[in-house]
């Protein structure tokens, strides 16, 4: 029996053959349940899943995961993709 007060909404999101729990949109999470899923979206982004994706997979905005992985100190890789240089000379 799920606890009415519980974020967890029960069900599950499968994306490339990952399981994550989803979370109800909106939903304030707090105490175990914010430690367990800081720890859940830490774990993933440390083995290269992108902001992005672990906000699709949990249901939860790109703030949100963003702010969850700075509040647990995770160390937030680069932005990537092609990058600006030094203006080309004439």
């Amino acid at each position: 029996m799920t606890d009415s007060r519980s974020p967890w909404s029960g069900t599950t999101h499968v994306r490339g053959g990952f399981v994550a729990e989803s979370v109800k949109k909106g939903a304030r999470i707090t105490g175990t349940d914010r430690s367990k899923l800081a720890g859940e979206l830490k774990k993933k982004y440390t083995s290269g899943s992108s902001i992005r994706a672990l906000a699709e997979e949990t249901g939860r905005s790109y703030g949100f995961v963003h702010r969850i992985l700075t509040e647990n100190e995770v160390q937030l890789r680069g932005r990537g993709g092609a990058t600006r240089g030094k203006a080309k000379q004439h």
